[in-house]
């Protein structure tokens, strides 16, 4: 059987590579951000939950727009849930960052770091619905193809 070239358009390894090594980088320094802070212990709690608030609600935010971005197959109220979520996570986290009683440094650093965290949310879940996307596109190319030929092959 002759390989033909794949018409399904893939990301790149190194794209791919790149995506999650910026990733685990943006966890990481989240996490040691986190761990090293200064301050009281109920305020460090309540920064890693809003971090993580943040992180699961980008990640649902990233995925009710990719499904949506075609035509509408979310309910309205769902759509007011996922918003509101990830505002909420947003707004409650930065508020807690705000009136935190550490030096400006430290804050400057959380928040870039939160920042870079959240934007890489998008791109690794845009880059695995992509992946994901592609491979279904590319099933069905292979089966097409299977299908065509099984129907002009004469029956033994």
């Amino acid at each position: 059987m002759q390989h033909t070239p794949s018409i399904v358009r893939r990301d790149t390894s190194a794209w791919r590579l790149q995506v999650w090594i910026s990733f685990g980088l943006s966890v990481s320094l989240c996490a040691i951000g986190l761990a090293w802070l200064p301050g009281e212990d109920l305020d460090r709690a309540f920064m890693v939950m809003g971090y993580i608030f943040c992180l699961s609600t980008a990640f649902v935010l990233a995925k009710f727009i990719r499904d949506n971005q075609d035509k509408s197959v979310d309910t309205p109220m769902w759509k007011v849930v996922v918003w509101s979520a990830f505002f909420l996570a947003m707004g409650l986290t930065g508020w807690g960052l705000w009136r935190m009683e550490i030096q400006p440094v430290w804050k400057a650093y959380l928040l870039v770091c939160w920042f870079y965290l959240i934007s890489n949310v998008f791109t690794l879940a845009k880059m695995l619905r992509d992946a994901h996307d592609a491979d279904i596109a590319e099933a069905r190319y292979h089966g097409r193809r299977q299908a065509m030929h099984e129907d002009t092959t004469p029956a033994a």
